[in-house]
Parts: structure tokens; C-alpha cells; sequence
């Protein structure tokens, strides 16, 4: 006879609750790492840029900065979705352990996208 996918689970079975809150205890830390690698990024390209970098800095630069990193955030809330998602699947146990790799791509293509951003606000590409 053949078993379900989910029989290595047995009574394991995982409630909408209980994924969403491993979700969070998971994501909401690692948030920060999130925004540490943008803005390390963005803070490189300003002083990779100086002193003409400088004269780009105000009031606008700073209310796009503000706006951007809140849409970072909402893209990194995207990973709740992918996590309770497959918590749900009947691959939980593997995703618990290589869930990081969500997390190394995320912040790897947010990283990529806050500096070509960067570059534009700071003028610093010159094509290298």
C-alpha cells in the first residue's frame, strides 16, 4: 500500500498557527541582516562616490532612501508566504533546515538592486 507524502509526519500534522509563528520567529530576526547588507551597501557606494556624492544628499534623496527600504521590507514579508507555504507541504522538515537559502538569495538580490539604486543617486558608475 501506499502511503501519503505526509506519513513521515504522522501526527505532526502542522496548523496554520503554528507555521506562521515558526515563520516569524525564523524571518523577524534575521530582518536585520536584511537591512544591515542594503544599507551597508548603499553607505558603500555614498563613500565610494565622495566628495560628489555629497551634493546629492537632501531632502528628496532621503524621502526616496525612506521609501525604498520600506519596499525592501515588504519584499522581504514575501519570504512569510514561501515559508508557511511549504511548512504546510509535506516538506517542512527539509525546508526548516535550508530555509537559509531563501534567506542568502533574498539578501543577495536586495543587496544587488540597492546598488544599482545607489549608483543612480550617487552618481559613482563609470561602467565597472
Amino acid at each position: 500500500m501506499v502511503e501519503p507524502p505526509n506519513a513521515e509526519a504522522g501526527s505532526q500534522r502542522v496548523t496554520l498557527g503554528t507555521a506562521a509563528g515558526e515563520a516569524l520567529r525564523y524571518w523577524e530576526p534575521r530582518r536585520l541582516v536584511y537591512n544591515a547588507a542594503c544599507l551597508l551597501v548603499v553607505a558603500g557606494c555614498f563613500v565610494a562616490g565622495l566628495p560628489e556624492s555629497r551634493s546629492h544628499v537632501g531632502p528628496n534623496l532621503l524621502i526616496v532612501l525612506f521609501l525604498l527600504a520600506v519596499l525592501a521590507n515588504v519584499l522581504y514579508s514575501l519570504a512569510y508566504v514561501v515559508d508557511v507555504f511549504v511548512q504546510l507541504s509535506g516538506l517542512r522538515e527539509a525546508w526548516l533546515r535550508r530555509r537559509w537559502v531563501l534567506l542568502a538569495l533574498g539578501t543577495a538580490t536586495a543587496a544587488a538592486l540597492a546598488r544599482f539604486a545607489a549608483m543612480g543617486f550617487f552618481a559613482t558608475w563609470r561602467g565597472n
